[in-house]
C-alpha cells in the first residue's frame, strides 16, 4: 500500500517515512501545500497522512482539492498540533478519516490506519480466511494450515490488495499504483506486473488450487471468495 505524507516538519516525516517503510508501505512525501496537491492530482493514495500547518497554505485545502476529484477513496488521517476541538470537527465534516494530534506514537498511528482498513473494507479483524489461507493485514503474512508462505514483499502487497478488492477486476495499473507507488516512475510497457502474479500464482498453488484467482485478460486480475 501507498502513503503520502504531507509534512513540513522534516524530523518528523523522515521519522514516519522510515517506520512505515519498515512496515512494507511505499511511502512519499510532500512538505507543501502545492506539491502535495500536484501529487494527489497524478496519482491515488491508501493513506494521505495530512498536516494541517503547511508553509504555503493549510491542509483543510489540499483536503478540499482531494475530495474534489472523482473515482478516489484515499483514506486521509489529519496530524497536527492544533488541539481545537472546532478543527477536529472541520476535518472529519470535510471527508478526514481520523484525526491524531501531536505529538503521537508511530505504533498508534499504525493502529489506526489498520482500523481503517477493517473498516473500509468491511473487515471484523486482521486476519482474512480464503480458501484455507489466512492472510495477517496487521503482521503481513499468508499461510496455509498454519504453515508460513515465503512471500516477497511485492508478493504479499499484490495479495493483500486483490484480496481487500475481493470479486473485483483490479487492472494491472491499479496494482502498479497501489504495490510500487507513483506511476510516473514506473514504465507502462513492462511486464514485470504479470511476473509477481505469477510466481505469487506459483507459490500459492503449491499448496492447493488456485482457480479462484483469475487473470481477466486483457485488464487485469481478480480473487474471487
Amino acid at each position: 500500500m501507498n502513503v503520502l505524507i504531507v509534512e513540513d516538519e522534516k524530523a518528523l516525516a523522515l521519522e514516519m517515512n522510515e517506520f512505515l517503510s519498515k512496515e512494507g508501505y511505499i511511502v512519499e512525501h510532500a512538505w507543501k501545500k502545492a506539491s502535495a496537491e500536484e501529487k494527489i492530482f497524478v496519482n491515488n493514495y491508501d493513506f494521505i497522512l495530512l498536516d494541517l500547518g503547511l508553509p504555503d497554505g493549510d491542509g483543510f485545502e489540499v483536503l478540499k482539492q482531494l475530495k474534489s476529484l472523482k473515482n478516489r477513496d484515499d483514506a486521509v488521517i489529519i496530524l497536527t498540533a492544533r488541539s481545537a476541538v472546532d478543527d477536529r470537527i472541520k476535518g472529519l465534516e470535510q471527508g478526514a478519516d481520523d484525526y491524531l494530534p501531536k505529538p503521537f506514537s508511530l505504533n498508534e498511528l499504525l493502529a489506526r490506519m489498520h482500523a481503517i482498513i477493517r473498516r473500509k473494507h468491511k473487515l471484523e479483524k486482521n486476519d482474512i480466511n480464503i480458501h484455507d489461507f489466512v492472510l495477517d493485514i496487521q503482521n503481513r503474512t499468508v499461510s496455509f494450515q498454519n504453515e508460513r508462505i515465503a512471500l516477497t514483499k511485492k508478493e504479499f502487497e499484490i495479495f493483500n490488495y486483490l484480496v481487500l478488492n475481493k470479486n473485483r477486476v483490479v487492472s494491472r495499473m491499479s496494482l502498479t499504483e497501489h504495490v510500487w507507488g507513483d506511476i510516473l516512475e514506473v514504465n507502462s510497457d513492462s511486464n514485470f506486473v504479470d511476473v509477481h502474479v505469477k510466481n505469487l500464482r506459483k507459490k500459492l498453488s503449491q499448496f492447493t488450487k488456485t482457480e479462484w484467482f483469475e487473470t481477466v485478460r486483457s485488464i487485469g486480475y481478480r480473487i474471487n471468495f
